[in-house]
């Protein structure tokens, strides 16, 4: 028998990290008629989950996590939101079954990076017979689609950012290092690190401030995900704040991946890019002229 809440997949649980992006699936959820857990990542989730079953769980607490899981009669579980850190191999708590693994698991944390780590995780949850979904199969309206998403069109010069700044950000995700890249004028001026899109725009805004960047060139920022990244967790993803730190930094739009990236609000990021003035775009890069001709 299958109790309310559940499928004859098992209860769906959503590992809620920073940022709205939890909520957007939480919601999406229970519009499909699930009735979600929530396990709110110690000091990352920045949402309040009164109304749903939740647990608050550290980083690294696989034998907490597990027990939650199995608690609620978990068979799906979906992992959504920003991490900021990593935890100290100190904080990692594993299960008997993850025991023999902690040696791999702990240098993988220390030293591999972000996509290298979330297969691992996946591989740990998904070692006890649960299944990990994307964000995207739970929300598929979040997805970009190829192409101008407002008003605002890409020009001649901002197609040749678009590309460029896309080159860069694929071979940046290559390294595992990150998603996004700028280009101004055909010079790729920012790589996104760890500190993430809004700090790299602060840091592009910095530059145009400081005088190294033409005030004549505007530019365009691009996401994409990384080509070897398991595409159930961590997908590109933009939001307002995106397209207002963009602005602020002076460039003429954002481009993320079609089909392989977020866009969260999307009538209010619309919005936002209208106003100021900004396109925001799916480029696929499979079509010539990454979709935009």
């Amino acid at each position: 028998m299958v109790l309310s809440g559940e499928t004859a997949a098992g209860r769906l649980a959503i590992i809620a990290g920073g940022g709205l992006l939890p909520s957007y699936v939480a919601e999406a959820a229970r519009a499909a008629g699930e009735n979600p857990v929530i396990v709110a990542l110690k000091d990352e989730s920045d949402r309040r989950w009164d109304g749903y079953d939740h647990a608050v769980v550290g980083i690294g607490d696989f034998a907490t996590l597990d027990g939650f899981l199995n608690r609620y009669g978990v068979g799906r579980v979906v992992m959504s939101g920003s991490v900021r850190r990593r935890p100290e191999w100190r904080e990692v708590r594993p299960t008997l079954r993850i025991l023999m693994k902690v040696p791999a698991a702990i240098r993988t944390l220390l030293s591999g990076g972000d996509d290298t780590v979330l297969q691992m995780v996946i591989r740990l949850i998904e070692g006890n017979g649960r299944r990990v979904v994307g964000a995207h199969e739970i929300a598929p309206d979040l997805l970009a689609s190829v192409g101008p998403l407002g008003a605002v069109v890409p020009g001649e010069e901002d197609r040749r950012d678009i590309s460029r700044a896309a080159e860069a950000a694929d071979m940046l995700g290559r390294l595992d290092v990150g998603q996004g890249s700028v280009s101004i004028g055909g010079r790729v001026v920012a790589l996104e690190g760890l500190e993430g899109t809004d700090e790299m725009l602060d840091r592009v805004t910095g530059l145009r401030a400081a005088g190294r960047i033409s005030p004549r060139r505007r530019g365009a920022l691009v996401k994409l995900c990384k080509p070897q990244q398991d595409i159930r967790a961590d997908l590109p993803a933009i939001g307002v704040s995106t397209i207002l730190n963009a602005a602020k930094a002076g460039l003429a739009g954002v481009a993320v991946e079609a089909g392989r990236s977020l866009v969260l609000d999307r009538a209010a990021v619309i919005k936002a890019a209208d106003e100021a003035g900004l396109f925001v775009c799916g480029v696929d890069r499979g079509l010539a002229a990454w979709g935009l001709e």
